[in-house]
C-alpha cells in the first residue's frame, strides 16, 4: 500500500479514517448507491463505523484495502477507490489469492469522471509500484455507467458470472488488465 496519499488533478485517495464515518453514512445508506450491491443500503451510523474498522483492518493484515476518495478543492469526502486482495473465503467468480479494483461514490458525484480518475491513479499504482501483474475488477452487468468506467482505463471483460453474496444474486462481468 502506498505510504502516502495519492493525488490525482482533482483527487486525493487516502487511508479511511474513523472521522470519516458521516461520508461512509451518507455513502453507504443511499439506496441509489446499492442499486447494483444487492440492494442493502446501511441504516445506522455504526454500520459505518463497523466498515471503516473493516477496511482498518484489511490495511493491517493485507496491507491493502479500499482508499477515501476526497474532493481537493472542497475537501469533501466523495466515496471510496481501491484495490483489494480477496482471500479464499471473499473469492470472486471462483477466483480468490488475487487483487481487485473497486470504488463506490456518492451520487452527486456521479459522471463526473471521478471514478475514471481514481481507478485510473490505482491503476497506475499497481503497475508502476508493485510487482502485481494482473487486475481483477467485477461489475455488474447493468451497471453502464462502471462497466464504462473500467473499459475507459483499459480493463477488457473476460467472462460473465453470478456473484451471490448476503441472500442475493447478481449477474456480473468479469474483467481484466494485465501490466
Amino acid at each position: 500500500m502506498p505510504n502516502q496519499p495519492i493525488e490525482t488533478e482533482r483527487l486525493i485517495l487516502r487511508e479511511v479514517l474513523t472521522t470519516d464515518v458521516e461520508g461512509m453514512f451518507e455513502l453507504d445508506s443511499n439506496p441509489e448507491v446499492h442499486k447494483h450491491l444487492g440492494n442493502k443500503p446501511i441504516t445506522t451510523k455504526e454500520q459505518a463505523v463497523k466498515g471503516i474498522e473493516f477496511l482498518q483492518q484489511q490495511y493491517k493484515e493485507r496491507g491493502i484495502a479500499r482508499w477515501a476518495v476526497i474532493h481537493k478543492e472542497t475537501n469533501e469526502f466523495m466515496g471510496w477507490s481501491g484495490i483489494k486482495y480477496l482471500n479464499e473465503s471473499e473469492q470472486m467468480n471462483g477466483v480468490y489469492n488475487i487483487y481487485e479494483l473497486g470504488y463506490r461514490f456518492i451520487p452527486k458525484f456521479w459522471g463526473k469522471g471521478y471514478a475514471t480518475e481514481a481507478a485510473k491513479a490505482w491503476v497506475d499504482y499497481i503497475f508502476k509500484e508493485t510487482n502485481v501483474k494482473t487486475l481483477y475488477a467485477a461489475a455488474d452487468s447493468p451497471n453502464k455507467g462502471s462497466v464504462n468506467v473500467l473499459q475507459k482505463i483499459g480493463f477488457e471483460i473476460t467472462g460473465e458470472f453470478v456473484f451471490e453474496w448476503e441472500g442475493t444474486k447478481s449477474d456480473c462481468y468479469w474483467l481484466e488488465q494485465h501490466k
